[in-house]
């Protein structure tokens, strides 16, 4: 079955089904468990950033990744621009761009005044259909402007 044989129903519900894992994503790093990650991806799921080679692979490894996230830390990923493009009843993939606001050295209550973004960028996604749920299989960050996070209490670079 190709793409052009889905039905409209089930192509935009897939879509949906993608689209809800990238935000549940942002969701759980920014106001959730950040360790349940690994939880929305295929058990070989993998996680890579190629600027600086790193890359998480399976669930376990991505567990131990994401749950290693300072407690202080406060951050907030503005995604938008989510486009899911399904290339088969099982398979799909994603561009989402985003926008990172983030501090270590955060205190439950405090309000931080605004920031400039940590980092922008997107995501490139891709997508599989396991025993009828769509997981994450693939996220690649791509980062054109970035920065080192910043630390309450120590002055912020120029």
């Amino acid at each position: 079955m190709t793409t052009r044989e889905l039905d409209p129903l089930e192509r935009l519900l897939a879509e949906r089904a993608c689209e809800r894992l990238v935000l549940e994503l942002v969701h759980r790093l920014d106001l959730g468990d950040p360790s349940t990650v690994c939880e929305l991806f295929t058990p070989d799921g993998v996680w890579e950033w190629p600027y600086d080679g790193r890359r998480i692979e399976g669930r376990e490894a991505l567990r131990a990744y994401f749950g290693s996230r300072p407690v202080d830390r406060l951050s907030r990923r503005m995604c938008t621009n989510i486009l899911v493009t399904v290339d088969s009843p099982n398979t799909a993939s994603a561009t989402t761009y985003f926008a990172t606001y983030r501090v270590d050295g955060y205190t439950e209550g405090a309000l931080i005044p605004p920031r400039l973004p940590a980092n922008i960028g997107h995501y490139v996604d891709t997508f599989r259909k396991m025993q009828g749920t769509w997981l994450m299989a693939t996220r690649t960050l791509v980062l054109p402007f970035g920065g080192p996070t910043e630390r309450l209490g120590t002055p912020s670079p120029s």
